[in-house]
């Protein structure tokens, strides 16, 4: 029998071609990714410092944009300042020039001439002294002397803007006129006429005509007299000193027009006068007239007192600012 012969074997000389082959393709691919991947790496470096450096341009310009801002807010600041500091001169110019203008106006004026507003002054004053002399020193006569002077003042003015000063002033002094006397005198006179008419009070109470029945019975056993607080003369005759001391203490009171003073001293009066006589018709009257004269006033009343003069100030001053307004219209248009 022939023995079967053997199969050739590979060659292997092209198998390690092929294997080295490969291998070479992996480290040439390998050689090529770490290539793109270091260029590509390289290009985002780029980039970023491209941006970092875009960024720090752009902080710069922003930086640059805020200093000039703050540098034109300043001047803006500055120039607001001047500004309001030339508009501040430029009206106290027209302050002053509508003043110069106002008073050459006033000088020019034909209405407002130095007599007539010399005459004006007058006329205030002697309102002012009128109503001064009624409310502090309560001379009603002083007062209407002085509202006549300030009367012919105002009639020696013939312009016809004071006819409602003329008429105010008229009611005003028919209002004075209207009071009558002084309060104060009206109350002196009535404590006068008390203190004369005291003396002739009975000093004991008058006799009943006629009784009633227990009244005659009891009489036998008991007696009564009625009588005065004080029944002694010189105890009278000290109450009575007292009463005239009350009067003349509301004498001075209504003099300086103390009106609590008055009313107490009259009060104290009212009493001594009950002790001092007996239950009476004329005590009654007494007492009814010492009443009557604490209820008396001491101020006059006068409502519609210092109108005139209130109404003087306020027409002067309107005139005044009229014609300042008037005089300055021109330079506030311009």
């Amino acid at each position: 029998m022939s023995e079967p012969a053997p199969s050739p074997a590979p060659p292997r000389p092209r198998g390690r071609a092929v294997a080295w082959l490969l291998a070479l393709a992996l480290l040439a691919l390998c050689a090529y990714a770490a290539q793109h991947w270091n260029t590509a790496r390289q290009a985002r470096e780029r980039a970023v410092e491209a941006d970092r450096q875009r960024i720090a341009t752009l902080e710069e310009r922003v930086a640059a944009l805020r200093r000039e801002q703050r540098a034109q807010t300043a001047r803006a600041q500055q120039a607001e300042a001047t500004n309001r500091l030339l508009r501040e001169e430029l009206i106290g110019l027209g302050q002053r020039a509508a003043l110069v203008e106002d008073s050459v106006h006033r000088l020019a004026d034909t209405s407002l001439q130095a007599g007539q507003a010399l005459r004006l002054d007058e006329i205030e004053l002697l309102l002012s002294q009128g109503e001064q002399r009624l409310l502090l020193a309560g001379d009603l006569d002083g007062a209407r002397r002085a509202y006549a002077l300030a009367a012919g003042l105002l009639d020696g003015i013939a312009d016809h803007d004071w006819l409602d000063l003329r008429q105010l002033l008229a009611q005003e002094r028919a209002a004075l006129d209207a009071l009558g006397a002084d309060p104060r005198t009206v109350a002196a006179a009535g404590l006068a006429a008390f203190a004369a008419a005291l003396p002739p009070l009975p000093r004991q109470a008058p006799a009943v005509a006629a009784q009633a029945w227990w009244a005659r019975a009891l009489s036998k056993l008991v007696q009564v007299r009625p009588s005065a607080g004080v029944a002694a003369p010189a105890d009278h005759a000290a109450a009575l000193a007292a009463l005239q001391l009350e009067l003349g203490l509301a004498q001075a009171a209504a003099e300086r027009r103390d009106g609590p003073a008055y009313r107490a001293a009259l009060a104290r009066a009212e009493a001594w006068l009950l002790r001092l006589w007996p239950d009476s018709p004329e005590r009654a009257r007494q007492r009814a007239a010492l009443q009557a004269l604490r209820a008396q006033p001491l101020e006059p009343a006068v409502p519609v007192l210092g109108s005139t003069l209130a109404q003087l100030r306020r027409q002067r001053g309107g005139a005044r600012i009229q014609s300042v307004d008037t005089t300055s219209t021109p330079l506030t248009r311009g």
